[in-house]
Parts: C-alpha cells; structure tokens; sequence
C-alpha cells in the first residue's frame, strides 16, 4: 500500500462545506481520511507533506477544452494539453469534438481515449460532435457515442441554425441521459463582426458583434430544452440578459446549467487595446459592466461553470490584422491563478470559486472527481493563493503561445497536482 499524507493545509472542498484546516491521508490513489479529525489520528508510516498552510482544493476540471489533435498537432496534442492543465491544478478536462476529422463516430472517441490512457498525464473526458461534421444538419448516433465513452454532446464552437435538427437532437439526448452543451452565437447576427458591437469598436473601426447574436439563440435554445426536458448546458456566456435567461429558465425548473470562459470573468473590451490579436475571442470581450454583472451571477450560482474556453492558435493565425486573426487563447495553466483574482477582489467568495471549476464540473457532467470526500479519487491541487508571479511567454507550458494574459501579474499559483494520489506537476 501506497500513503501519502498532506498535513498543516487549509482545505476547502465545496462538496462537503469543508473550509478547515487538517490533513489529508491518500492511500492506493483515494483519499482514505481528510479534514481537522484526520489531523488528529495521523498514520505512522507514508510519505509526509507539511504544507504549512498552503491551500488544499479539489483537482480543477475544465469543461470547454479545444485541443489540436487529430489534425492540427502543431497547435496542441493530447500530451501537450496534459501538461498544461497539470500546471494550472486541472486534474481533468473534457476535450471538445472540433478536431479534423470532426469526433462524430466511434472510432473517434476510441482514438481520443487510447492517446489519453497513452500520453495525458491527466484525465482527458471526449465530447461527441451533436451533428455530423458539425454542420448542423444531421444528427450523430448518440447512443454509439455514448456507450463508447463521449461525456457530453456539442456543437463545438459552432451553433445549430436548424431549430428542427435542435428539437430532435435534444429529445434523443434527453432519451440518454445525455448533456447537450451549446455556444450560442448567431451566425447570421455575428457574420462579419470581429468585436463587441458599441462605441469602442466604432474608435477602433472595427465591426461590432450586437449581444442579440448570443441572446437569441440562447433563448431558443432554452425554449427547446423546455419542451423536450433535455439536459442543456450553455458553453460560453457574456452578457448578463443571458444570465437573466438562465436564472428564469432555472426557476422554471428546467435542467439548464450555464458556463462561462475565465476570460470573460477577468478581462474586458478595452483589453484588446491597439488591436492585439489575443484578445480576439468568440464571444467578444464585453463592456466592464457586462463583466462585473457577470460575475455576479457567478456568484449567486446563476453562472455554475468556469472554464478556460482554451483554444490553441499559432503564429500563422494570430499574427494578423485583428479584423483576419482566428478566435481564441489558450487558458489551461492560468484557469486557477486568473479565477482567483475574483476572490482577492472580494467579488466572489472562494468556495464559490472552487465549486464552479471543480464541484459543479463533476456534478453536471457525471464525471469522477470535484470531491475531495473519503473513498474518492485522490485529484488535488495544492495551491498558494497569495503567491505572487508574472506569467511569461516562455513559462507557457502549451504548445500555443496565445494567451490573453501575457505579462499579466497574479496573485496564486498552483504548487503541485495530484491525479489518483501521483504527483504529475511541482513548481
């Protein structure tokens, strides 16, 4: 047998209302014992940590990951993905379907899992594409897909125009059990815009993108998972008439969840400044007070996700007049370090936090893990939430450099992850 023992920490799992000082007793890969009473009836014998304080959480999962492979290696493999999570605390990740090929068949969701169980020093969750190429016309075979070990049915970054297509695929999903998880942006609405519609977009002479191209879909969406009784969980939220949406569709009682990207949380329009092509994100970046309504509602529990929305690009597509530059940054190893800047704010409590990168991820999605609770498994992130670092450009452990937080300061990073009780990162 196997024992580690993590005393002196302070920790905080969601899952059991547990903010405590103690210790943590990991045997054979499951926590065996936790908290202020496994403190006080140490074992003799293992392999003792003094944490002298440090902040014990539940291993981070991310749920809006997109990752290179299959075709497009040179953004981000599987393995690479791996250990950039491992650096920001994420213990698990569900890895969205847009690859080329499209993860829409069986021999898909095989490949993702065997590199995962090959290379990934995390655990790697496949999404199943919701249509056929993505292209919102046919449905896949969700039941193949999901005895073959999918988590989850998407879209991708792409929304289902057809709404009879949407209709069907959420009822056959509701016949599973399934999640359907959407991005919500109008194609239409969206078209030619690069950036949020209003008066900083019109000093930049850059075209808008209205909050009506995220709202509109969204509420059809949830109008559909009303008549169905579909589980519906929207990726990517932004602007807080969609939190309204949610928060109405919630007391209606339907089985909708919402999540939203850490950029969204932390960063607004203005960022993009003189164009900077990293800051180019679908959704847009939105207007400061878009954000800080936001994160209220990830506060009152309205928002019951954040994610990293990592989404490699390299220098060929970022590169760029910012009107031709791809969406997306990378996110995996400054989830935690970004998210914590809204505990230091005092905007959102830290439990609350942790419950929406981890609990709650567990939770929607049924996916081990987000617990830190005797006979679970041991995914843990050991974490100084008031250290302070500057992220550098060559301290980017993903194979894409595009990070929206280049030479940003922040105050927390994670010390070491933990997956079934084995160490798989250390500062």
């Amino acid at each position: 047998m196997t024992r580690t023992i993590l005393t002196n920490a302070r920790i905080v799992d969601p899952s059991q209302n547990m903010d405590e000082t103690g210790a943590v007793i990991i045997e054979d890969g499951k926590i065996a014992a936790i908290g202020a009473t496994a403190a006080n009836d140490l074992p003799s014998e293992g392999d003792i940590q003094d944490l002298q304080g440090q902040l014990v959480i539940p291993g981070l999962i991310d749920t809006c990951v997109h990752i290179g492979e299959p075709g497009g290696e040179h953004r981000e493999t599987i393995a690479s993905a791996s250990k950039a999570a491992a650096a920001g605390g994420v213990t698990g990740l569900i890895m969205m379907p847009d690859t080329n090929p499209v993860i829409d068949d069986v021999a898909l969701v095989d490949f993702v899992q065997r590199a995962a169980r090959d290379e990934a020093i995390v655990s790697i969750y496949p999404a199943a594409a919701l249509t056929k190429g993505l292209d919102g016309e046919q449905m896949t075979e969700f039941g193949l897909l999901l005895d073959a070990g999918a988590k989850v049915l998407t879209n991708g970054r792409k929304t289902v125009k057809n709404t009879l297509v949407m209709r069907r695929a959420m009822t056959y999903a509701r016949d599973f059990g399934a999640v359907v998880a959407c991005a919500t942006q109008d194609a239409y609405l969206s078209g030619g815009g690069v950036m949020n519609e209003g008066l900083f977009a019109s000093w930049l002479g850059l075209p808008g993108i209205p909050r009506e191209a995220e709202i509109i879909p969204l509420e059809r969406d949830l109008r559909l998972a009303a008549l169905t009784g579909a589980r519906y969980h929207a990726l990517k939220l932004s602007v807080p008439e969609s939190a309204d949406a949610i928060r109405a569709a919630k007391a209606a009682d339907h089985s909708v969840t919402a999540g939203m990207s850490i950029n969204h949380l932390t960063l607004n329009e203005t960022d993009i400044g003189e164009y900077r092509t990293f800051f180019r994100l679908s959704p847009p970046l939105r207007t400061e007070d878009d954000r800080v309504a936001m994160v209220a509602a990830l506060a009152d529990g309205t928002i019951d996700i954040i994610s990293s929305a990592h989404d490699p690009q390299d220098v060929d597509t970022k590169r760029l007049p910012f009107a031709d530059a791809e969406n997306g940054a990378i996110g995996l190893e400054t989830l935690l370090a970004a998210a914590l800047r809204l505990h230091h704010s005092g905007d959102v409590p830290l439990s609350r936090l942790i419950d929406a990168m981890s609990c709650r991820p567990a939770q929607v999605f049924g996916l081990p893990g987000g617990t830190l609770a005797p006979g679970s498994r041991a995914d843990i992130a050991i974490v100084d939430p008031d250290y302070p670092w500057v992220l550098s450009k060559d301290d980017i452990v993903s194979r894409s450099k595009n990070t929206a937080f280049e030479d940003a300061r922040f105050s927390g990073k994670v010390l070491q992850t933990l997956v079934a009780g084995a160490t798989v990162y250390r500062a």
